[in-house]
C-alpha cells in the first residue's frame, strides 16, 4: 500500500499544482514593480480583492457582534446560513449552543472567502477549474462535523457509550487502513446473481474480454430487432440491474425487447496488454456480430454507457465507415464524445500524469480499480467520503446497507494500455471529435458516420459528465438525434425507473449549438425519461415476433446463469 486509502498519483500531483497555481496567483510582485500592493494581476482588480477583504472584515464584526449579543441573552442577527441542502450543520447545538455557533459562523464565514477568492483569480480557465475543486475539497475536508472535539453528536454518542462509540471508530479505521480502502457500505450486505443482478438469463458468449448474456423474455410477443447494452467497463454492469424495481434490464424486457448485457471482464495481470482497439474489436463490435447472429434480425439496437457509450460510439464509426448496417439506432446514456470541458475528472489530467502512467503501465499493467475508486469518490466527497468517516470512525456505527454504494464499492480495474491510450486521446488531445485523426482497428473514425438515429441522454448534474459536454454528441453524429435531460446526476440520472417515475426531464424539438439557448427553449416533463425513450425505441424495434423459449443458438448455445462469473470477479 503506497498511500492510505488507495490515493492515485494523479490525486496527489493534481493538489500539488494547485497549490502551486494559487502560489504563482499570491507572488510578490518583482522589486521594479513592488510599491506596496501585495496581490499581482492575477486578481482580476485590486478593488475586487479589496472588496473580498471588506467582506471578510464585516464578517467577522458581525460574528463578534452576534457572539456578544448571544453571550448577553440576547438573539443576534442568526448569522450565515449554510447553502440550501447542506444538513452537516443543521443540528440543534449549532443553532442554540453559543461554542458551536460560533464554530459554524466562522467555518461557513471562512469558506466562503476561500470560494470567493479562488473566484476572483484572473487565470486560464484549466488552472482555475484545478484550483476551484481542490479548493472545494479542503473546504469540505475541514469542516468542523470532521473532528471528535468539534462535532456534538460524536461527543454526546461518546459519553452516552462510555467512550465505546470512539473505541469502536478507531478499531474500523486500523481495519480500513489495513485494506487501504474507505468502508462506504455494508460490502457483505449484498451477493452478486442473489441479491442483485437478479433478471433471469444466460451467458451466449464469452472470450477473454467480456461475457454476453442474453436475458429470458417476459412477453409473449417481442421485438425482432434485439437490444445490446455497452455499459462502463470502469463499473460492474449490474447497475443497469441492481433490483426489480430500479432494474433498466427488466424495464426493456417487460416491454418486448430481447435484451444482450455486456459485461466486461475485471482485469487481473494476465489482461494487462489490452488495448483500447481490443475492447473496440472484440468487445463492442463481436458483441453486435453475436446479438445480430442469435436473434436472426436484419438489424439490432444499442445502449451505450459513459465510457461504453464512448467505445459503441467508435465502434459504429467504423463499422458504417467499412459498409456495415446492421445497427438500426444508437442510445448514449451520460457519454461523452466531445471532451473540451471534462468536467472535474480533467483537473486529474494533464500532459505530465498521462506521460508518467504511460511509462509505467501503457506498455502492459493494471491500473487498479481501488484508486479509480477513490478519484471517482472525491468528486463527490461531501457525500462519499465525509459521512462515512463520521459515521464510522468518529461514531463507531457500521456502514449502511445500500444496493447503490455496494455496486460503487465494487471496482474494477482497467489494462494499463487501454487506459492509458483513452486518457491521452480523449481527455488529453480530445482526438475524437476531429474526423479522421484517430485511426482504430486499421480504419479511420468520422463519428459524421453515424448516420443513425440517436437517443442521446445526459443528466443536468452530472460531474463525471458534464451536460453540455454530452449536447456537443448532436453536432458530431450524422443522422437525426433526439437530446432528452435528465434530472439528478451521472447514476441517479439514468436510474430512474419508471414504476416511481420521479423527477423529471427535458426535451425540445428545435436544434441549435449552443446547449444553453437549447435548454432556454426545450419543455420540462415531470417522471421518468425511461418512458420516453421507450416509445422513442419502439417504432425502430421492428415488428412484434412470438417470443422464443430458448436462448442463444445453435452456434453461440446458453452457458452458465446469469449474470456469469465475469461480474463476480473482485478486484486486486
Amino acid at each position: 500500500m503506497d498511500r492510505p486509502f488507495n490515493m492515485p498519483d494523479e490525486f496527489v500531483d493534481a493538489f500539488a499544482k494547485a497549490g502551486a497555481s494559487l502560489w504563482r496567483s499570491l507572488a510578490w510582485p518583482t522589486n521594479d514593480e513592488r510599491d506596496g500592493a501585495m496581490i499581482n494581476s492575477s486578481l482580476a482588480s485590486s478593488g475586487r480583492f479589496a472588496e473580498l477583504q471588506a467582506d471578510y472584515l464585516k464578517g467577522l464584526y458581525q460574528l463578534t457582534e452576534h457572539l456578544m449579543t448571544s453571550a448577553a441573552g440576547g438573539q443576534g442577527n442568526g448569522g450565515t446560513e449554510p447553502a440550501r441542502g447542506d444538513r452537516r450543520l443543521n443540528g440543534t447545538e449549532w443553532r442554540e449552543n453559543s461554542f458551536y455557533s460560533l464554530l459554524k459562523q466562522s467555518y461557513l464565514l471562512n469558506s466562503r472567502y476561500c470560494t470567493d477568492f479562488v473566484e476572483a483569480l484572473d487565470m486560464e480557465e484549466k488552472e482555475k477549474h484545478r484550483l476551484r475543486f481542490f479548493t472545494r475539497q479542503l473546504v469540505e475536508a475541514m469542516s468542523p462535523t470532521n473532528f471528535i472535539a468539534t462535532n456534538p453528536d460524536v461527543i454526546k454518542l461518546a459519553i452516552d457509550t462510555d467512550g465505546q462509540s470512539l473505541k469502536t471508530g478507531l478499531d474500523n479505521l486500523i481495519a480500513d487502513l489495513g485494506k487501504g480502502n474507505l468502508t462506504i457500505t455494508d460490502e457483505t450486505a449484498f451477493e452478486v446473481g442473489k441479491d442483485v443482478a437478479t433478471s433471469k438469463g444466460a451467458v451466449v458468449f464469452e472470450n477473454e474480454l467480456f461475457q454476453l448474456i442474453q436475458y429470458e423474455p417476459a412477453t409473449e410477443q417481442v421485438a425482432a430487432r434485439p437490444l445490446l447494452i455497452v455499459p462502463p467497463c470502469i463499473n460492474k454492469f449490474y447497475i443497469l440491474d441492481l433490483q426489480p424495481a430500479n432494474s433498466f434490464v427488466r424495464f426493456a424486457v417487460e416491454h418486448s425487447q430481447t435484451v444482450f448485457v455486456v459485461s466486461w471482464r475485471n482485469p487481473d495481470a494476465s489482461c494487462g496488454h489490452f488495448g483500447w482497439d481490443d475492447y473496440i474489436e472484440h468487445g463492442a463490435m463481436r458483441a453486435i456480430e453475436i446479438v445480430r447472429s442469435i436473434a436472426g434480425a436484419d438489424k439490432i439496437n444499442v445502449v451505450g454507457w459513459c465510457v461504453g457509450g464512448t467505445i459503441l460510439s467508435s465502434a459504429l464509426a467504423i463499422l458504417r465507415t467499412r459498409g456495415d448496417e446492421s445497427v438500426a439506432s444508437v442510445t448514449l446514456l451520460t457519454t461523452m464524445l466531445d471532451f473540451c470541458e471534462p468536467g472535474d475528472l480533467g483537473v486529474f489530467v494533464d500532459e505530465e500524469s498521462v506521460r508518467q502512467r504511460e511509462l509505467t503501465i501503457g506498455s502492459g499493467g493494471i491500473y487498479r480499480g481501488a484508486e479509480l475508486g477513490f478519484v471517482f469518490q472525491t468528486l463527490r466527497s461531501k457525500e462519499l467520503i465525509w459521512p462515512n468517516v463520521i459515521n464510522h470512525y468518529l461514531k463507531g456505527k457500521p456502514p449502511e446497507r445500500f444496493d447503490l454504494l455496494f455496486w460503487n464499492a465494487d471496482v474494477t480495474n482497467l489494462p494499463g494500455p487501454m487506459y492509458c491510450w483513452y486518457i491521452r486521446n480523449m481527455y488529453l488531445e480530445n482526438n475524437l471529435r476531429h474526423p479522421r485523426r484517430l485511426t482504430m482497428c486499421g480504419t479511420p473514425v468520422d463519428l459524421g458516420r453515424v448516420d443513425l438515429p440517436a437517443y442521446v441522454l445526459a443528466t443536468v448534474e452530472d460531474h463525471i459528465v458534464p451536460w453540455r459536454s454530452a449536447y456537443r454528441t448532436t453536432g458530431l453524429f450524422g443522422g437525426d438525434t433526439r437530446f432528452v435531460l435528465g434530472a439528478s446526476g451521472h447514476i441517479a440520472g439514468v436510474i430512474n425507473p419508471a414504476s416511481k417515475n420521479k423527477r423529471s426531464y427535458w426535451v425540445s424539438d428545435g436544434r441549435c449549438d449552443d446547449p444553453t439557448t437549447w435548454l432556454a427553449g426545450a419543455d420540462e416533463k415531470l417522471g421518468s425519461w425511461w418512458n420516453d425513450w421507450i416509445a422513442w425505441l419502439k417504432p425502430r424495434s421492428g415488428e412484434q415476433l412470438p417470443a422464443r423459449t430458448q436462448l442463444g443458438n445453435n452456434l453461440y448455445p446458453p452457458g452458465e446463469s446469469a449474470p456469469g462469473r465475469y461480474v463476480k470477479a473482485k478486484a486486486n
